[in-house]
């Protein structure tokens, strides 16, 4: 059964919701124009989404009841195709003809109830979210103990050569520097938010992917292709003309293309993982619990200040 969820009032207050910094309608609205060619963009997220099931390769673990948060819908019906595999996005038309159960819903609201899920799997969608705080908070509530949270998020280096060069597009022809992209975490950002949502066990690591596009304007086509392109709701309001934007595409190919004419694209992808706790997890040993002294461990006294080590 399809469920309509986009709109649904959720009971979970958070103290950020006011922080507003994307336009979530105008996402949506992008994602439903782009759901018909999406599959010719997601090279990405195709990439990135089998990278994570590589990764749950190594957790001897099985997952009956599974939600997927934008993660690429094809490969991960085959992945879970004895699990209960429950498709989740904020455009409905992204999803509507997927295999069911599909649930059309705002990543800041979810629908599900706590302690209901043994996995939720997230590929490229937090970046866009105004309270992710408040967003991992859900996440982890849903889960049941020992359950798990896998996913992955653009990081801060993404795109910084077409930052680079349309920030100086700016300031050349402007004078002054215009906001055109979005805030990105960085590992730091990532690990600390698990950490503060209740996530135990937490692993942070980071990957960049580099890909070349023919020039900038190829590389804006397949950002709008994946409905990637600005939502920020204090974005530049006034019209971007032709001709700075030609400018911003020769400064990309001066300052950055390779020998064959070609430009490169850096994508920096956060892996990321974190369990609900149980009691059969591991735990860190308390202070002072040690059995054996660095001098058993060693095997010899260490040197004092006024020796030289051996």
């Amino acid at each position: 059964m399809t469920e309509k969820a986009d709109k649904k009032k959720s009971k979970f207050k958070s103290p950020n919701m006011d922080a507003t910094i994307f336009n979530r309608d105008l996402l949506r609205l992008r994602r439903d124009k782009t759901a018909g060619q999406f599959e010719n963009h997601a090279f990405l997220l195709k990439e990135v989404t089998e990278r994570l099931l590589d990764n749950l390769d190594d957790i001897k673990r099985d997952f009956r009841k599974v939600l997927n948060i934008g993660g690429h819908h094809q490969l991960m019906q085959k992945y879970f195709d004895n699990a209960l595999l429950i498709d989740q996005d904020l455009s409905f038309h992204k999803i509507s003809a997927l295999k069911k159960p599909v649930i059309q819903a705002d990543e800041e609201f979810l629908p599900v109830k706590n302690n209901s899920l043994d996995l939720i799997f997230c590929a490229l969608n937090l970046h866009w979210i105004n309270d992710l705080p408040g967003a991992l908070v859900q996440i982890f509530n849903s889960l049941k103990p020992d359950g798990l949270f896998i996913g992955a998020s653009l990081g801060g280096e993404t795109l910084f050569e077409l930052r680079a060069s349309m920030m100086k597009a700016d300031i050349e022809r402007l004078g002054g520097i215009r906001p055109h992209a979005s805030p990105l975490m960085d590992v730091r950002d990532a690990g600390g938010l698990l950490q503060r949502a209740g996530f135990t066990l937490p692993v942070v690591n980071t990957e960049r992917i580099t890909v070349a596009y023919s020039s900038a304007f190829a590389l804006m086509k397949e950002l709008k292709g994946m409905g990637e392109n600005n939502a920020l709701i204090k974005g530049y309001k006034g019209l971007t003309t032709a001709a700075h934007m030609m400018r911003v595409a020769e400064i990309y190919s001066e300052d950055f293309a390779n020998e064959d004419g070609r430009i490169p694209v850096t994508f920096d992808i956060l892996y990321f993982q974190g369990w609900s706790p149980h009691e059969s997890q591991q735990k860190p040993l308390k202070p002072g619990s040690a059995k054996m002294s660095l001098k058993d461990a060693l095997g010899k006294t260490p040197p004092t200040q006024n020796e030289e080590p051996s």
